[in-house]
């Protein structure tokens, strides 16, 4: 035992900090990213959302957006200072009641100082007031929001939030959401879930709009606009709204022809993935100029130009698809995006087959042997692309022959098993392709790492499925295209910016 004499200015010093709760004296800032490689300064670090409470009012005319924001939270460290993910101009922020000090800093960081340090496992509340244009907003020289003649959509991916609400944006964090926005009579607001309520005052109508299962934030939508609305169930007995605008003009029929079938695709969808896990459905399709689909939870997006060629019930498969594979089970890290992107094509694989345009096995084929081995398509591997292929056709025609390629190597039996098992088992949360590969492995009894790592990871073009019938051998020319291949290959979902 060893015995020292403090100073008595040292016992002060001492004296004070012992009285400093730990919570103050050992908290430090939340990380200004939450750890995605491809996307540093995505999401943050030092809590987790559970729910977010947004009440906003939008005016067309001028594409000026206000809102108040409420985040329900816990910390996950000693927290002195952390970050929310925004664009728009901020006049207040408080935590737990306290009016919080606040700045900007980088590209779309809203960085928030409380009054007081927060100890790890604290519940927190965060209430943001704020207003602006968000189409007059950039970020990394692009915008996510659309402006329309009639309005403004929130819609795509991987970012799409930071334009309508504050929040922590990478699918780790999901959460429950309530989405309240007035807009002039004769305008609707359309959004995630269900429509709780609406209530019209002095030339004003409020739409309510909740998500009552965990959602991440790149999967919440806002369209403001004139839509036509229709409603109905499912065979199971799931809610559908349907939203369509009033401008479509020729591309109006093919749009409703296509997106109106969206309970019967998902009932259908339900065979191979089991039951659907949201408790509401439907589709909206804007006045946008945009060309890609999104799967926005319950009610995914459809650009106009999705149905320019007439009907496309393969999109909605897609973004359907989706539902199981993206939004109930989301990616860890967004170089997991096979996990979304080969199954949602996949899924229109089948349903080539089922509406007999082609079978999944036919359309594996046709697309083998239209890229030869020098091909740029085979440098793109769609296990871990990197960002700037993240979206690229590749990642979904290449993954969807990667899900071929496991079907033909564990047989259909432990297939459709798989299919069906691994949306449970990882249900509302977030998954790896390396997770999906154990998992199949446990499923099938199969050592699969060799053909995961040809199909996903290599830089080359994989030999073909070794389980194959002579009557599905490859020919030596490319056969001919399925009569489904081209309203497939047009939905790549590629985003644009």
């Amino acid at each position: 035992m060893q015995r020292s004499i403090l100073a008595p200015g040292a016992l002060a010093a001492a004296s004070l900090l012992l009285a400093i709760p730990a919570s103050a004296a050992d908290s430090s800032p939340g990380a200004p990213g939450i750890g995605d490689p491809y996307y540093p300064a995505y999401g943050n670090g030092g809590y987790d959302v559970s729910h977010y409470d947004l009440r906003l009012k939008y005016q067309p005319a001028t594409d000026e957006l206000e809102g108040t924001a409420t985040l329900l939270a816990t910390t996950t460290q000693d927290l002195s200072r952390f970050d929310l993910d925004f664009l728009l101009d901020v006049s207040e922020v408080r935590v737990d009641g306290v009016r919080a000090e606040f700045a900007t800093s980088g590209e779309h960081e809203l960085q928030i100082t409380p009054r007081k340090a927060l100890p790890k496992g604290a519940a927190m509340t965060v209430v943001v007031r704020y207003k602006g244009i968000p189409s007059s907003k950039q970020a990394y020289g692009f915008t996510s929001w659309h402006r329309t003649p009639d309005g403004g959509v929130g819609a795509n991916e991987p970012e799409s939030a930071w334009w309508w609400f504050p929040g922590n944006d990478h699918p780790l964090d999901k959460a429950t959401f309530d989405v309240s926005v007035q807009v002039p009579d004769g305008t609707q607001a359309v959004s995630n879930g269900t429509l709780r309520s609406t209530s019209s005052r002095a030339g004003w109508t409020r739409y309510n709009w909740r998500s009552a299962k965990p959602q991440a934030t790149y999967l919440a939508t806002l369209a403001v606009g004139r839509f036509d609305i229709t409603t109905g169930t499912t065979e199971s007995g799931i809610p559908v709204v349907n939203a369509y605008s009033t401008a479509l003009g020729d591309d109006a029929g093919a749009a409703r022809a296509s997106v109106e079938r969206t309970g019967e695709i998902a009932d259908w969808l339900s065979g191979f993935f089991g039951p659907y896990p949201f408790e509401a459905l439907g589709g909206y399709v804007p006045d946008t100029t945009t060309g890609y689909a999104l799967e926005t939870q319950t009610r995914p997006y459809y650009s106009p130009r999705q149905f320019a060629s007439g009907s496309n019930t393969s999109v909605v498969v897609h973004e359907l698809a989706h539902q199981w594979y993206g939004d109930f089970v989301s990616v860890a890290g967004w170089k997991d995006i096979w996990l979304n992107e080969g199954f949602a094509r996949y899924a229109q694989w089948l349903w080539s087959e089922h509406e007999d345009e082609g079978t999944a096995q036919e359309l594996a084929d046709y697309v083998y042997a239209s890229h030869p081995a020098g091909d740029a398509f085979w440098t793109v591997r769609p296990g871990d692309p990197g960002p700037e292929n993240q979206f690229d056709a590749a990642v979904y025609d290449r993954g969807a022959l990667a899900v071929q390629a496991l079907r033909n190597a564990i047989g259909d039996d432990a297939f459709f098993t798989v299919l069906k098992g691994w949306p449970r088992q990882h249900a509302y949360g977030n998954a790896t392709v390396a997770d999906f590969r154990q998992y199949a492995e446990r499923v099938s009894g199969k050592r699969l790492d060799a053909l995961f790592d040809a199909w996903l990871f290599q830089p080359v073009k994989p030999q073909a499925p070794a389980a194959r019938t002579a009557s599905t051998a490859l020919p030596a020319a490319v056969p001919a295209a399925p009569r489904s291949w081209k309203k497939i290959a047009a939905t790549n979902g590629v985003h644009t910016r």
